[in-house]
Protein backbone atom coordinates (compact mmCIF):
# COMPACT_ATOMS: atom_id res chain seq x y z
CA UNK A 1 0.00 0.00 0.00
CA UNK A 2 1.35 3.51 -0.86
CA UNK A 3 2.17 5.94 1.87
CA UNK A 4 1.15 9.76 1.68
CA UNK A 5 4.41 10.90 3.39
CA UNK A 6 2.26 14.18 4.90
CA UNK A 7 0.41 11.28 6.99
CA UNK A 8 4.04 10.73 8.76
CA UNK A 9 5.77 14.02 8.94
CA UNK A 10 4.38 14.48 12.41
CA UNK A 11 6.60 12.85 14.58
CA UNK A 12 9.42 13.90 12.75
CA UNK A 13 8.64 17.22 13.80
CA UNK A 14 8.64 20.51 11.59
CA UNK A 15 10.37 19.64 8.30
CA UNK A 16 13.09 22.04 6.75
CA UNK A 17 11.82 21.40 3.27
CA UNK A 18 8.57 19.82 2.22
CA UNK A 19 6.60 19.01 -0.88
CA UNK A 20 3.34 16.50 -1.45
CA UNK A 21 6.47 13.88 -2.23
CA UNK A 22 9.11 15.06 -0.25
CA UNK A 23 10.16 15.57 3.52
CA UNK A 24 13.57 17.26 4.36
CA UNK A 25 15.12 17.87 7.90
CA UNK A 26 17.92 19.43 9.01
CA UNK A 27 19.26 17.62 11.87
CA UNK A 28 20.94 14.77 13.33
CA UNK A 29 19.52 11.34 11.41
CA UNK A 30 20.13 9.20 14.54
CA UNK A 31 18.05 11.09 16.45
CA UNK A 32 15.04 12.15 14.10
CA UNK A 33 14.99 8.49 12.35
CA UNK A 34 13.67 6.68 16.13
CA UNK A 35 10.80 8.74 15.99
CA UNK A 36 9.57 6.84 12.92
CA UNK A 37 7.47 3.72 14.84
CA UNK A 38 6.55 1.66 11.33
CA UNK A 39 8.71 -0.12 8.64
CA UNK A 40 8.21 2.43 6.10
CA UNK A 41 10.90 2.76 3.81
CA UNK A 42 12.16 0.93 1.05
CA UNK A 43 14.95 1.94 -0.47
CA UNK A 44 17.42 3.85 1.48
CA UNK A 45 20.98 5.25 -0.18
CA UNK A 46 23.22 6.87 1.79
CA UNK A 47 26.90 8.40 2.01
CA UNK A 48 27.68 9.18 5.37
CA UNK A 49 31.07 10.73 6.25
CA UNK A 50 34.32 8.89 6.10
CA UNK A 51 35.68 10.11 9.36
CA UNK A 52 38.74 12.30 7.58
CA UNK A 53 38.27 15.50 8.33
CA UNK A 54 36.42 16.84 5.62
CA UNK A 55 34.30 20.26 6.39
CA UNK A 56 31.44 18.82 7.65
CA UNK A 57 32.89 16.39 10.32
CA UNK A 58 34.85 16.08 13.48
CA UNK A 59 36.98 12.96 13.57
CA UNK A 60 35.94 10.39 16.08
CA UNK A 61 38.74 7.26 17.05
CA UNK A 62 38.04 4.65 14.86
CA UNK A 63 36.19 2.09 17.46
CA UNK A 64 33.66 5.36 18.48
CA UNK A 65 33.74 5.72 14.45
CA UNK A 66 32.23 2.39 13.67
CA UNK A 67 29.89 2.40 16.64
CA UNK A 68 28.23 5.52 15.46
CA UNK A 69 27.77 4.15 12.09
CA UNK A 70 26.70 0.59 13.58
CA UNK A 71 23.73 2.55 15.45
CA UNK A 72 22.32 4.79 12.21
CA UNK A 73 22.31 1.54 10.51
CA UNK A 74 20.21 -0.51 12.60
CA UNK A 75 17.97 2.17 13.05
CA UNK A 76 17.42 2.14 8.94
CA UNK A 77 16.75 -1.43 9.48
CA UNK A 78 14.18 -0.87 11.69
CA UNK A 79 12.45 1.13 9.72
CA UNK A 80 12.89 -0.79 6.04
CA UNK A 81 9.88 -2.78 4.80
CA UNK A 82 10.71 -6.82 4.46
CA UNK A 83 11.41 -6.60 0.34
CA UNK A 84 13.51 -3.29 1.17
CA UNK A 85 17.17 -2.41 0.19
CA UNK A 86 19.92 -0.26 1.70
CA UNK A 87 22.90 0.70 -0.13
CA UNK A 88 25.75 2.25 1.13
CA UNK A 89 28.64 4.19 -0.47
CA UNK A 90 31.85 4.70 1.50
CA UNK A 91 35.31 5.02 0.87
CA UNK A 92 38.74 5.34 2.79
CA UNK A 93 39.85 5.85 5.96
CA UNK A 94 43.85 5.83 7.18
CA UNK A 95 44.77 3.79 10.59
CA UNK A 96 47.95 5.47 12.25
CA UNK A 97 50.97 3.03 12.03
CA UNK A 98 48.79 0.63 10.42
CA UNK A 99 47.40 1.98 6.45
CA UNK A 100 47.28 4.09 4.97
CA UNK A 101 44.15 3.80 3.13
CA UNK A 102 41.97 1.13 4.36
CA UNK A 103 38.22 0.70 2.18
CA UNK A 104 35.55 1.62 5.43
CA UNK A 105 33.39 -1.15 3.77
CA UNK A 106 35.65 -3.98 4.77
CA UNK A 107 35.40 -2.91 8.88
CA UNK A 108 31.39 -2.46 8.47
CA UNK A 109 30.90 -5.02 6.24
CA UNK A 110 29.04 -6.99 8.86
CA UNK A 111 27.93 -4.73 11.48
CA UNK A 112 24.65 -4.63 10.27
CA UNK A 113 21.34 -6.89 10.42
CA UNK A 114 21.02 -6.54 6.43
CA UNK A 115 21.98 -9.10 4.23
CA UNK A 116 24.62 -8.24 2.24
CA UNK A 117 23.97 -9.16 -1.94
CA UNK A 118 26.84 -7.53 -3.72
CA UNK A 119 30.07 -4.92 -3.52
CA UNK A 120 29.52 -2.71 -5.98
CA UNK A 121 32.97 -0.77 -7.37
CA UNK A 122 32.24 2.59 -8.57
CA UNK A 123 34.80 3.59 -10.68
CA UNK A 124 35.27 6.87 -12.07
CA UNK A 125 38.36 8.89 -14.18
CA UNK A 126 39.11 12.23 -11.81
CA UNK A 127 40.65 12.53 -8.25
CA UNK A 128 43.61 12.52 -6.31
CA UNK A 129 47.05 12.08 -8.39
CA UNK A 130 49.55 10.63 -6.24
CA UNK A 131 53.56 10.17 -6.40
CA UNK A 132 54.10 7.96 -3.85
CA UNK A 133 51.00 5.11 -4.37
CA UNK A 134 48.36 4.48 -7.29
CA UNK A 135 46.00 7.00 -7.54
CA UNK A 136 42.86 6.27 -6.40
CA UNK A 137 39.65 5.70 -8.81
CA UNK A 138 37.32 4.34 -6.82
CA UNK A 139 34.82 3.55 -3.83
CA UNK A 140 32.51 1.07 -2.82
CA UNK A 141 28.60 1.00 -2.99
CA UNK A 142 27.57 -2.24 -0.31
CA UNK A 143 24.36 -3.25 -1.52
CA UNK A 144 22.45 -4.57 1.98
CA UNK A 145 18.34 -6.10 1.49
CA UNK A 146 15.99 -6.83 4.20
CA UNK A 147 15.16 -10.72 3.00
CA UNK A 148 17.76 -12.53 1.17
CA UNK A 149 14.74 -14.50 -0.24
CA UNK A 150 12.23 -11.42 -1.50
CA UNK A 151 13.46 -8.05 -2.58
CA UNK A 152 13.43 -5.88 -5.67
CA UNK A 153 15.80 -6.08 -8.57
CA UNK A 154 14.26 -4.01 -11.27
CA UNK A 155 17.54 -5.32 -13.84
CA UNK A 156 15.52 -4.30 -17.20
CA UNK A 157 15.34 -0.48 -15.99
CA UNK A 158 18.98 0.09 -15.53
CA UNK A 159 20.08 -2.49 -18.40
CA UNK A 160 23.60 -1.05 -20.50
CA UNK A 161 22.21 -0.42 -24.43
CA UNK A 162 25.90 -0.27 -25.06
CA UNK A 163 26.42 -3.60 -26.38
CA UNK A 164 29.42 -4.89 -28.65
CA UNK A 165 27.16 -7.28 -30.88
CA UNK A 166 23.39 -6.75 -30.49
CA UNK A 167 22.58 -8.57 -33.06
CA UNK A 168 24.72 -11.55 -32.46
CA UNK A 169 22.38 -14.22 -33.06
CA UNK A 170 22.94 -18.61 -31.87
CA UNK A 171 20.79 -21.17 -33.78
CA UNK A 172 18.77 -18.19 -34.86
CA UNK A 173 18.22 -16.87 -31.17
CA UNK A 174 19.45 -13.50 -29.71
CA UNK A 175 22.39 -13.82 -27.54
CA UNK A 176 21.67 -10.51 -26.25
CA UNK A 177 18.98 -9.67 -24.09
CA UNK A 178 17.38 -6.46 -26.88
CA UNK A 179 16.67 -4.28 -23.43
CA UNK A 180 20.60 -4.90 -23.51
CA UNK A 181 23.12 -6.21 -21.16
CA UNK A 182 23.87 -6.70 -17.25
CA UNK A 183 26.09 -3.33 -15.94
CA UNK A 184 27.95 -5.50 -14.01
CA UNK A 185 29.67 -4.72 -10.41
CA UNK A 186 31.86 -1.96 -11.78
CA UNK A 187 30.11 0.69 -12.62
CA UNK A 188 32.39 3.41 -14.94
CA UNK A 189 30.43 6.56 -13.76
CA UNK A 190 32.08 9.97 -13.44
CA UNK A 191 32.71 11.55 -9.99
CA UNK A 192 30.85 15.15 -9.59
CA UNK A 193 34.60 17.14 -9.89
CA UNK A 194 35.87 20.68 -8.74
CA UNK A 195 38.56 23.10 -9.62
CA UNK A 196 39.01 25.82 -12.40
CA UNK A 197 38.41 24.53 -15.90
CA UNK A 198 37.18 20.88 -14.73
CA UNK A 199 34.36 21.16 -12.17
CA UNK A 200 31.63 19.30 -13.54
CA UNK A 201 28.00 20.99 -14.53
CA UNK A 202 26.41 19.75 -11.74
CA UNK A 203 28.57 20.66 -9.05
CA UNK A 204 27.29 22.57 -6.19
CA UNK A 205 29.42 23.87 -3.15
CA UNK A 206 28.58 20.57 -1.02
CA UNK A 207 32.58 18.65 -0.82
CA UNK A 208 31.32 15.20 -1.18
CA UNK A 209 28.62 15.31 -3.64
CA UNK A 210 26.60 12.07 -5.63
CA UNK A 211 26.23 12.26 -9.41
CA UNK A 212 23.28 12.10 -10.71
CA UNK A 213 23.46 8.81 -12.53
CA UNK A 214 24.98 6.93 -10.20
CA UNK A 215 22.02 7.33 -7.85
CA UNK A 216 19.60 7.30 -10.48
CA UNK A 217 20.86 3.44 -11.06
CA UNK A 218 19.96 2.52 -8.05
CA UNK A 219 16.67 4.15 -7.59
CA UNK A 220 15.80 2.58 -10.39
CA UNK A 221 17.12 -1.42 -9.85
CA UNK A 222 15.84 -0.48 -6.14
CA UNK A 223 12.25 0.45 -5.80
CA UNK A 224 9.49 0.96 -7.77
CA UNK A 225 7.28 4.09 -8.66
CA UNK A 226 5.69 5.52 -5.54
CA UNK A 227 7.97 3.87 -3.24
CA UNK A 228 9.55 5.88 -0.08
CA UNK A 229 13.34 6.45 -0.92
CA UNK A 230 15.34 7.85 2.48
CA UNK A 231 18.80 9.20 2.05
CA UNK A 232 19.91 10.49 6.26
CA UNK A 233 22.91 12.24 4.98
CA UNK A 234 21.30 13.92 2.03
CA UNK A 235 24.03 16.71 1.42
CA UNK A 236 23.56 18.89 -2.13
CA UNK A 237 19.71 16.90 -2.17
CA UNK A 238 20.99 14.38 -5.35
CA UNK A 239 19.13 11.76 -3.69
CA UNK A 240 16.11 13.63 -3.38
CA UNK A 241 15.97 15.03 -7.23
CA UNK A 242 16.42 11.56 -8.48
CA UNK A 243 13.65 9.74 -6.43
CA UNK A 244 11.28 12.75 -7.35
CA UNK A 245 12.22 12.64 -10.98
CA UNK A 246 11.56 8.68 -10.68
CA UNK A 247 8.08 9.18 -9.56
CA UNK A 248 9.37 8.23 -5.98
CA UNK A 249 8.67 9.84 -2.54
CA UNK A 250 11.47 11.08 -0.23
CA UNK A 251 12.35 11.64 3.47
CA UNK A 252 16.10 12.98 3.91
CA UNK A 253 18.21 14.37 6.87
CA UNK A 254 20.84 16.85 7.03
CA UNK A 255 22.24 18.10 10.10
CA UNK A 256 24.43 21.31 8.13
CA UNK A 257 21.82 24.17 7.51
CA UNK A 258 23.99 25.87 4.41
CA UNK A 259 23.79 22.19 2.88
CA UNK A 260 19.89 21.70 3.48
CA UNK A 261 19.93 25.35 1.42
CA UNK A 262 21.54 23.90 -0.91
CA UNK A 263 19.30 20.92 -1.39
CA UNK A 264 16.23 22.92 -1.30
CA UNK A 265 17.19 25.24 -3.99
CA UNK A 266 18.14 22.44 -6.39
CA UNK A 267 15.24 20.60 -5.43
CA UNK A 268 12.75 24.26 -6.26
CA UNK A 269 14.93 24.55 -9.54
CA UNK A 270 14.08 20.79 -10.60
CA UNK A 271 10.70 21.03 -10.04
CA UNK A 272 10.33 23.73 -11.95
CA UNK A 273 12.14 22.49 -14.83
CA UNK A 274 10.67 21.59 -17.97
CA UNK A 275 9.19 18.31 -17.59
CA UNK A 276 9.96 17.17 -21.41
CA UNK A 277 13.65 17.56 -20.67
CA UNK A 278 15.57 14.42 -18.72
CA UNK A 279 16.84 14.43 -15.65
CA UNK A 280 20.43 14.32 -16.93
CA UNK A 281 19.59 17.57 -19.34
CA UNK A 282 18.89 18.96 -16.01
CA UNK A 283 22.48 17.90 -14.29
CA UNK A 284 24.06 19.31 -17.39
CA UNK A 285 22.70 23.11 -17.17
CA UNK A 286 24.52 23.52 -14.55
CA UNK A 287 24.17 24.24 -10.25
CA UNK A 288 24.59 26.06 -7.68
CA UNK A 289 28.59 26.85 -7.14
CA UNK A 290 27.81 28.77 -3.51
CA UNK A 291 25.06 29.89 -1.13
CA UNK A 292 24.90 33.34 -2.57
CA UNK A 293 23.17 32.36 -5.17
CA UNK A 294 20.10 31.33 -3.22
CA UNK A 295 17.10 33.30 -3.76
CA UNK A 296 14.24 32.01 -1.62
Amino acid sequence: MSINLQQIKYPLGKPYFETEDCLLYAGDCLDLIKNIKEPIIDLTITSPPYNIGKEYEKPLPLEDYLEWCKSWIKEIHRITKPQGAFWLNIGYLEIQGKAKAVPIPYLLWDKTPFFLIQEVVWNYGAGVASKYFFSPRNEKLLWYVKDRENYIFNLDDVRDKNVKYPNQKKNGILKCNPLGKNPSDVWQIPKVTSGKNRSSKERTSHPAQFPIALIDRIVKVGSNEGDIVMDPFFGSGTSAIVAIANKRKFIGFEIEPKYCDIAVQRIKRYMNYPQTMSLFDFAAIGQLTSNSQLDY
